[in-house]
């Protein structure tokens, strides 16, 4: 890359090829005026503020500095005269439009820090006439008045983001921001993701939380810590504005996971951390008071059935209770349910403890009830359950197939990333039988029957092979078993599949054709491929599709299964399953056992322990009297809900350590207050391999302490010598038995934030792609199973003529327990809905908030119906995060063989109109 020489101010200086005179400038240590201009990460310049203006020598005009490239031999001058004064000229005419500063929307503005540094903070020209104010918006503000038109908004909207809302209207004097067709922001399509807000350099778009009623700045931030977003696998790097010990503001900050970008949750829903509801003294069940699967428990007035007590007195009856029942019973009749919402070092302690204190494996987390399968055949066939390429691999992707996944809704910062590819000339396709935001941006969206994945990826498969579409040369060099993928498959022909799983057959060979030839292809996938009693099976099919073509190893492609909660990739890493030690080394192998026992000076059970669905059953069937349940809510996530809420009921002791009285810990005998994510440190992993490092931003609140401190003190209560200064006693610890952590050390974390394993050297970055050179498989190669079309397990029929599936809305993460105590979030998406399809609700004659009946063969809730014209026929579609119409009721318990994953995402259903409730009810 040749750099280019040219005079900067009287200076001689060199730039990189595309960089602008401003960028050069900014390099140097000058400083040029720029509004439309933002140097985050993936603005394009624009130009058209015009206050960036330079003089370029034997131009007749200036230039703007933002989108002009230097040419050999150039002479640029930043502040002549002529620059200075068009510069300042720009500032004039845009300051006469402006509100006063002093009540301005945001004095502190990118915007006035310019008219300061310019010298224009005053102008001789008269205001035009502006718009009114728009407070619509739960969340944010518009206040034209103070719009400069610099379009930063636009192209945070329409290109980083990708939503397309924000676009300019009119013409002329009359021009201006718009939300879709000139509608109120409230009530338009915008998905909240904030993005405008911290792009915008005015003030015309702002958090209404920094406002008062006459629209003016008033809260200011005193303090700012850097730390991470608490809630999908992105793992998206924030800036929390702290004001008096409350967090007042989040911004995205350029991680390496997301380049500044936020969603709705990441920007707004953090202040769940200061509802009043939230636990701040330990509870203990009242002697009087007997556990009912059906009972509610106020969170706001507990003391129906709990009285506060002391740390010591809890944690004596916490842990004493489980010493008890582990004595008396044995160690199989204890289980515990660790994180994945807490930091590696809680997980990794959290399982620990299982292990030795309790003395078994019956340890899980809820990976168990999201890619268990995927997991299951990511280690049969490349003994790797991690990614095999970060998401943003989208960006050098021809092809990109995204099946069973909703990223729009679950990771929408990873959704941008893959609209971004779109838009820049990738094939999107998307697999999916509902339709999603995707879908707007696809080439081809694939609305498949629900249950048939496997059909329609053996059809993709076959028809790979039969055309000779595979890579001859990476099957023979990197994989095994393909002649029996081969000979098995022949049956599989997309005619013969097409009427199982509805899709034309020509369909299936164009897109196996372009998945097949593409120069690189990725396949990401989430919990519509593993919550079936087939999901190993469907992960076992995109595995084959990605070994048979060679899309794997290289930029642009691999497999991708997008993690749902901020720590699941951590959590399991750390050991959190009941068959696997940290970093996935199986209970039974005694060479791998015998390390962590000499470690923790202790044998350990070489029998692979229960998994969450299993625990659940063992309780009904008296083996597991006591659990340790830290930050899950099972009453709430697993399914069928009233068998799993009567086995919390049925226990001898149950300990629940959580922010709030959530839906488990109704039926606790100790509920222990925990620390919320922004009130504590420790490592992160996310989706994409990368380790990060989250910082405690505020103290917990009253009494409530660090889960770090309280799995340690129900430790030393039952023998176990912990004595661990911090979460960095424990990472260096972690460090030792799991090479997946080789070369990452604590300091090198507080360094650097943030580093993606595997890493070859302590002075290397870490590796995003991986299996460049083969498989960690004893073979060196990977593994490929076919699989047979096995039907879901529970099919409609006459009594249950419809299909039930489950997942989550934008706003609302998990259970609920979190986003649902957010004020934005919940003003947002405040009622539990089932999405039907206008056509079911015609031939139902339901209109949009009608009640409907759901009922299965488990039980039946009651739900406001909204019309979605991207679910298919015959389906209805769930959020899961309303406790008040919990759609884990309803949901089939029926467990993959492989990886004991729940079917989630089908069973059958009948949808009654329920007659309008009166006032008075």
């Amino acid at each position: 890359m040749t750099k280019i020489q040219f005079e900067l101010d009287g200076k001689q200086v060199e730039a990189k090829p595309g960089e602008t005179i401003w960028q050069v400038a900014k390099r140097q240590g000058q400083e040029i005026p720029h509004l439309c201009y933002s140097p985050a990460p993936d603005y394009r310049p624009d130009g058209n503020c015009r206050a960036c203006m330079v003089e370029i020598e034997g131009e007749r005009v200036l230039a703007a500095s933002c989108k002009r490239t230097p040419g050999v031999g150039m002479k640029v001058k930043t502040a002549s005269a002529r620059a200075v004064a068009a510069q300042k000229m720009v500032m004039e005419l845009l300051v006469a439009d402006q509100p006063a500063r002093q009540t301005s929307h945001d004095p502190d503005s990118k915007f006035w820090h310019w008219a300061e540094k310019t010298g224009v903070t005053e102008s001789r020209f008269p205001a035009a006439e502006r718009w009114q104010a728009d407070a619509s918006h739960p969340a944010m503000r518009v206040n034209l008045d103070a719009c400069i038109q610099c379009g930063l908004c636009v192209r945070a909207c329409r290109e980083v983001q990708v939503n397309d809302v924000i676009g300019m209207a009119y013409r002329s004097h009359g021009s201006k921001i718009v939300f879709d067709f000139d509608d109120p922001m409230g009530e338009s399509t915008c998905v909240a993701c904030g993005e405008c807000v911290q792009a915008c350099p005015t003030g015309a778009l702002m958090p209404a939380v920094m406002l008062d009623d006459k629209q003016t700045r008033v809260v200011y931030a005193d303090k700012k810590v850097d730390s991470l977003c608490p809630y999908c696998g992105v793992g998206c790097q924030v800036t929390y504005q702290v004001k008096d010990d409350k967090v007042i503001y989040a911004e995205g900050r350029d991680g390496p996971a997301n380049h500044n970008r936020l969603c709705v949750k990441g920007r707004f829903g953090f202040d769940y951390i200061h509802h009043p509801n939230r636990l701040t003294k330990p509870l203990v069940r009242l002697p009087n008071v007997k556990k009912d699967p059906n009972d509610q428990v106020d969170p706001a007035n507990p003391f129906t059935h709990f009285r506060e007590a002391s740390w010591e007195e809890a944690l004596d009856i916490a842990a004493n209770g489980l010493v008890k029942i582990r004595d008396e019973k044995g160690v199989k009749a204890l289980a515990g349910f660790g994180s994945a919402k807490g930091s590696n070092e809680e997980a990794y302690l959290f399982q620990k403890l299982v292990r030795t204190g309790f003395g078994s494996n019956n340890v899980d987390h809820c990976t168990r009830l999201c890619h268990a399968s995927s997991v299951a055949a990511l280690f049969e066939g490349l003994a790797s359950g991690a990614v095999s390429a970060p998401f943003a691999a989208a960006m050098d992707a021809e092809v990109i197939i995204v099946i069973g996944a909703n990223p729009t809704v679950n990771h929408p910062v990873a959704a941008t990333f893959i609209k971004n590819a779109a838009k820049n000339g990738a094939k999107l396709i998307v697999i999916d039988p509902r339709r999603q935001a995707l879908s707007r941006h696809a080439y081809k969206h694939l609305a498949f029957k629900p249950g048939s994945d496997v059909a329609l990826l053996n059809a993709m498969i076959n028809t790979i092979i039969t055309e000779g579409l595979t890579d001859e040369q990476y099957i023979a060099g990197y994989t095994e078993g393909f002649d029996d993928l081969k000979a098995k498959i022949k049956e599989f022909t997309p005619e013969k599949m097409e009427p199982i799983c509805g899709i034309p057959a020509e369909t299936l060979r164009e897109v196996a054709r372009m998945y097949a030839g593409a120069k690189a292809s990725i396949i990401f996938w989430g919990m519509g491929i593993s919550q079936h009693v087939h999901g190993t099976d469907n992960a076992r099919c995109l595995i084959a599709l990605a070994l048979i073509t060679g899309q794997v190893g290289r930029p642009g492609t691999g497999l991708h299964p997008l993690r749902g909660q901020n720590n699941v990739q951590g959590a399991s890493d750390a050991g959190l399953i009941p068959m696997f030690l940290p970093d996935y080394q199986p209970v039974g192998r005694t060479d791998l056992r015998e390390p962590f026992e000499k470690l923790w000076h202790q044998a350990l059970d070489p029998v692979r322990g229960l998994t969450v669905v299993e625990i659940m059953n063992a309780i009904h069937a008296g083996e597991i009297n006591g659990m340790y349940i830290e930050g899950e809510n099972p009453a709430m996530s697993d399914p069928d809900l009233q068998h799993a809420r009567e086995a919390l009921t049925k226990l001898d002791h149950l300990v629940v350590q959580d922010l709030f009285v959530t839906e488990t810990a109704f039926h606790a005998d100790v509920i222990l207050p925990a620390s919320a994510f922004a009130e504590k440190s420790g490592s992160f992993t996310n989706t994409d391999r990368r380790v990060q490092l989250a910082r405690e931003v505020i103290k917990p609140p009253g009494d409530a302490r660090q889960d770090l401190w309280i799995i340690q003190e129900i430790a030393r209560r039952m023998g176990l010598p912990w004595d661990y200064a911090g979460p960095a006693e424990v990472f260096t610890e972690m460090a030792q038995v799991m090479p997946s952590l080789n070369n990452i050390t604590w300091e090198r974390l507080v360094r650097e934030g943030a580093v993606t394993y595997p890493v070859d050297d302590p002075h290397q970055p870490g590796n995003e792609i991986i299996f460049t050179t083969g498989f960690p498989t004893e073979s060196g190669r990977g593994k490929i199973v076919p699989a047979h079309v096995i039907p879901p397990d529970e099919l409609p029929d006459d009594e249950y003529p419809m299909v039930l599936s489950t997942g989550r809305v934008l706003e609302h993460w998990h259970t609920g327990s979190m986003t649902r105590r957010s004020n934005v979030l919940d003003q947002i998406e405040p009622e539990a809905v089932a999405f039907m399809s206008p056509k079911d609700m015609r031939r139902m004659n339901l209109v949009p908030g009608d009640f409907i009946k759901l009922e299965t063969r488990r039980g039946a809730v009651e739900v406001k119906v909204r019309s979605d014209r991207d679910v298919p026929e015959n389906m209805v579609f769930m959020p899961f995060c309303y406790a008040e119409a919990a759609a884990n009721l309803l949901t089939n318990p029926a467990l993959d063989p492989f990886g004991k994953i729940p079917e989630f995402k089908f069973c059958a259903v009948k949808a009654e109109r329920v007659a309008m409730r009166t006032a008075a009810e």
